[in-house]
């Protein structure tokens, strides 16, 4: 038996007017997932634990089997893994985030963030920003690293853990009350957009039409991860396939082999066909027993408050990754398990995640009882199935 997760990040959502009061997931057109929700368990799952932020870390691990209450040690130290630094017991690590603040003439304080993620800004692009920014910021205690994309990383030397806003947390709002009242961080953060603000390269983005990537912003501040091998906890070997940091970095720290796909971005326009292509390859003729499709573009959807983005992100998802691995899977005569889940909700209204649970199906090619409710929120609920600790969904799958 083979075993596939697919996660749609943020994929989960509220009604919306515009669409007729329904979800993006349930106004999206999903032939393969309908076709297999006919044939499977569908539910809710409750991926992030009582009194835990509803981030992509804490809900991940949560999917992946990792109990958050015992593993998390903050957001920026698994991103860290999957860049390669060496992260000591003293260090702490932080998200540093290429941002766009209003350019305008007021202060500093009286800035309001546009956008968490600069027009999506590509990793080659930002690596000249952050260099031009940290040649003169870097010293003993601060140390920056190229991420991907918009995500880069900040480690401080025998530092401290500070409790920062995370900014998809405050799109379109006034700064101010959400800056760190650390002055070291706060001085960082202003001597970046005064370099930034005129640097060529966001000059050049303006005149194409991209929100200039013209500030630093800190937050997900954590130590050293701790987790455990995922092969030695659930007796499968498992690969990562995912374009960001952050699920690079959980497969890393549960020794899972990270699959990079050429193309992959953590955008709308990402490398479907070939992430789905690549989980096939390794369960069918390299060996692997599980694979984790991790595919970003609903979440990012959902922060940039763009329904249509949402629905497009979702119907790819849909024909472009779920399709491609049933196809491939069912084409190859081997048995398989196939879960598909968003890790939380990302609503349109709000702009940034929920702790509402997630609806989940599993299929099971060796199995299928005739059902006639539909892949969504609404239908999940109606289901009577509940899973209220989200660590033990992979187990669900892997229980056969």
């Amino acid at each position: 038996m083979k075993y596939i997760l697919v996660l749609g990040d943020g994929m989960a959502d509220e009604p919306i007017s515009e669409l007729d009061n329904k979800t993006p997931l349930e106004y999206a057109k999903t032939p393969t997932m309908d076709a297999l929700a006919a044939q499977s368990e569908i539910g809710l799952v409750h991926t992030i634990p009582e009194g835990m932020s509803p981030g992509s870390d804490t809900a991940n691990l949560s999917v992946l089997g990792y109990d958050p209450k015992e593993y998390y040690t903050g957001r920026s130290p698994l991103e860290a893994l999957s860049i390669g630094v060496p992260m000591k017991e003293t260090d702490v690590a932080y998200r540093c985030n290429i941002v766009t603040l209003s350019d305008g003439d007021e202060p500093f304080e009286e800035k309001t963030i546009i956008d968490h993620s600069s027009s999506e800004i590509s990793t080659e692009d930002a690596a000249v920003l952050l260099k031009a920014v940290t040649q003169e910021l870097e010293n003993e205690a601060f140390q920056f690293y190229v991420g991907t994309s918009y995500r880069h990383c900040l480690i401080w030397d025998h530092g401290q853990v500070e409790k920062l806003t995370q900014p998809h947390d405050v799109l379109g709002q006034v700064i101010g009350q959400y800056l760190p009242e650390d002055q070291r961080f706060l001085h960082m953060m202003k001597r970046s957009y005064e370099i930034l603000a005129k640097h060529p390269l966001n000059l050049e983005r303006k005149a194409k039409g991209l929100n200039p990537a013209n500030c630093f912003w800190f937050w997900g501040a954590g130590t050293k991860p701790i987790l455990s091998s995922f092969e030695e906890k659930y007796g499968k070997k498992g690969v990562m396939i995912s374009a960001v940091d952050l699920l690079k970095g959980i497969g890393v720290g549960a020794e899972m082999e990270n699959i990079m796909v050429e193309g992959a971005n953590g955008g709308l326009h990402t490398n479907y066909e070939g992430k789905a292509n690549a989980a096939c390859d390794a369960l069918l003729n390299r060996g692997y027993d599980f694979a984790y499709i991790h595919v970003e573009a609903p979440d990012e959807m959902g922060h940039q408050g763009s329904v249509e983005r949402k629905v497009q992100a979702i119907e790819n998802l849909d024909t472009r990754v779920i399709k491609v691995v049933k196809d491939t899977m069912d084409q190859s005569g081997e048995d398989y398990r196939l879960l598909v889940l968003p890790d939380h909700p990302t609503p349109i209204c709000v702009r940034t995640h929920t702790s509402d649970p997630v609806p989940y199906l599993l299929y099971d090619s060796t199995k299928g009882e005739p059902h006639t409710w539909y892949y969504n929120e609404k239908e999940a609920a109606k289901s009577g199935n509940d899973i209220a600790r989200g660590c033990e969904i992979v187990t669900h799958l892997f229980n056969e």
